[in-house]
């Protein structure tokens, strides 16, 4: 059991895929920018590691994803791609946000708490729906940049998931440098959460799967 500072700091932490927004984002972004088709037939080539990594999760998740990315972004201008995410966070998150969690996110904002997306999709399009819910701040995965200013397709640093999700959040409190520890909720919906809702003072399970959920152990945000 948490105990915690009635006049400390509030930081509420948010995930994206799935628990502010209905499913996930990722492939609906590369759509965006690569076109259907190409995204489809990388997808297809890709299918075996792409589904060993969604069953064992970890480093092997990680790599299939960037082998997506490489597949996809590599060469491609960032102005141009950063363009087309901006256009399609903003779209992605009117059709499919989640009320009732965006609502709790509202609630926090009334109370004055610090709000931030930690999210496993892309910085560049997380930080645009994070500006647009006039959060604090956003961390996602961060994407190479060539010296011509064009995509790698290769993540800068870590792919933004499990225990790199705790790590950048208490990064990003560390560089709002608090006079005291603040106190943190934390909202998510899939296993790659775990590691942020466990380091929270507050966690919330916000799946729709229940106590058949791989986040059964936290209290549920109902809607």
């Amino acid at each position: 059991m948490h105990v915690t500072n009635a006049s400390a700091p509030v930081v509420a932490a948010f995930d994206l895929d799935g628990t502010l927004t209905e499913g996930g984002s990722v492939f609906g972004w590369l759509r965006s920018i690569a076109g259907t088709p190409r995204a489809w037939g990388a997808s297809v080539r890709l299918a075996v590691p792409l589904l060993v990594g969604a069953i064992r999760s970890s480093s092997w998740a990680d790599n299939a994803k960037e082998r997506l990315f490489r597949t996809l972004l590599q060469g491609r201008p960032l102005a141009a791609v950063e363009e087309t995410s901006r256009r399609y966070a903003l779209d992605h998150l009117a059709r499919y946000g989640r009320a009732h969690v965006l609502a709790r996110l509202a609630w926090h904002q009334s109370q004055g708490h610090d709000v931030v997306l930690v999210s496993a999709s892309p910085e560049m399009y997380v930080s645009v729906i994070a500006t647009e819910l006039g959060a604090q701040g956003a961390c996602g995965t961060r994407l190479a940049v060539d010296p011509l200013d064009r995509l790698t397709g290769s993540y800068l640093g870590k792919n933004c998931r499990g225990t790199e999700k705790m790590r950048r959040l208490d990064d990003w409190i560390a560089e709002r440098h608090y006079s005291t520890a603040p106190v943190v909720y934390a909202y998510g919906n899939s296993r790659g959460d775990r590691r942020l809702l466990a380091r929270a003072d507050h966690p919330f399970n916000v799946g729709k799967l229940g106590r058949w959920g791989r986040l059964a152990q936290y209290p549920t945000l109902k809607a």
